[in-house]
């Protein structure tokens, strides 16, 4: 069972976020997250999947017709062997990313990989599990999101890409609003009245599938 990875989902379909958006990407879902945002989507990967060995994975990924794979979850590095899984996607010559809340260790992730953290505003509920010792571990080619309910979240964001330097040590600043209750258009008028060097998105696969998983 060491071996094996929980794996809720692996699927193709366009990256809906971050800097590759929009380009067909094949995701392993792994399952099973300690946080519990309250704007979570994707709560269906907190239990149940199926163990897979990191063969049978990278058999399913060959299938697909792209470079680019994300390693998602859930948290996927509250599974040890995820570590192994991102190095072998690595040597078969993808082009890897990782969505992580950023609230376990970074360290020991392989450095080609590009590492999508979501620095936990206060609207999520879970500000507390930030792990702050991860950010001057990242990369240029790392990317910061925020995850944005209202305007204290969009204050407190503002706020932390000035103390923490983020525009200096990541390439790319991520909002993204939670649909629920904050138009999107609110934040992007935000965005261009503070001038902010952030990238704004949306999530381009919500607005084409809306939330039904495994696309």
């Amino acid at each position: 069972m060491a071996e094996r990875l929980r794996v809720t989902e692996i699927f193709y379909s366009l990256q809906g976020e971050a800097r590759t958006a929009g380009r067909p990407t094949i995701f392993i879902r792994l399952t099973g997250c300690p946080l519990r945002c309250v704007y979570c989507d994707t709560a269906y990967a907190f239990q149940g999947g199926e163990l897979l060995t990191l063969p049978e994975i990278l058999t399913q990924v060959e299938a697909f017709p792209t470079r680019y794979v994300t390693v998602t979850g859930g948290e996927p590095l509250a599974q040890p062997r995820c570590l192994a899984l991102l190095e072998a996607l690595v040597a078969k010559g993808y082009l890897v990313s990782l969505e992580t809340s950023g609230a376990l260790s970074i360290d020991d992730v392989d450095p080609s990989v590009s590492i999508v953290l979501d620095l936990k505003t206060p609207g999520s509920g879970e500000v507390h599990r930030n792990l702050e010792e991860n950010i001057p571990k990242l990369k240029f080619e790392d990317q910061v999101k925020f995850v944005i309910s209202d305007r204290a979240d969009y204050e407190w964001s503002r706020f932390k890409i000035d103390t923490l330097q983020l525009n200096d040590r990541v390439g790319e600043v991520l909002f993204s609003p939670v649909y629920e209750s904050l138009e999107p258009m609110v934040l992007a008028d935000w965005v261009l009245a503070d001038g902010l060097n952030v990238r704004m998105q949306i999530q381009l696969h919500k607005v084409l599938w809306g939330d039904k998983p495994g696309v």
